[in-house]
């Protein structure tokens, strides 16, 4: 249960920068709502890492929910806001899920 809390910790880190992105590109500075979202997303975030480090190495919880945020922002950046996509970004990314799978079975 400590995997999957970790892993929708990461989910709600992905949807808080999606936020963060979407009031950045606002020129009002977005909707107070959406300042709303933010707080519910990145409080939700860290309440899930928190639940999964009860059974989760604090070192190996923290390492894997940081890899889900940068892995999921990069991803975030390429398919919903168009960013560019290249050869390194895309091996980098690959070297972060590896490690990530590597401190899972560690």
């Amino acid at each position: 249960m400590s995997w999957l809390f970790l892993i929708i910790a990461g989910g709600f880190e992905v949807l808080g920068v999606w936020i963060l992105k979407r009031l950045s590109n606002s020129k009002a500075m977005g909707f107070v709502i959406w300042y709303f979202f933010l707080w519910v997303g990145f409080s939700l975030s860290l309440f899930f890492l928190y639940l999964s480090m009860s059974q989760i190495e604090m070192s190996v919880a923290y390492a894997v929910w940081t890899g889900i945020g940068a892995v999921g922002g990069a991803l975030l950046g390429i398919f919903a806001f168009h960013e560019g996509v290249s050869f390194k970004k895309v091996f980098f990314i690959s070297l972060i899920v590896a490690c990530v799978i590597g401190l899972k079975l560690a």
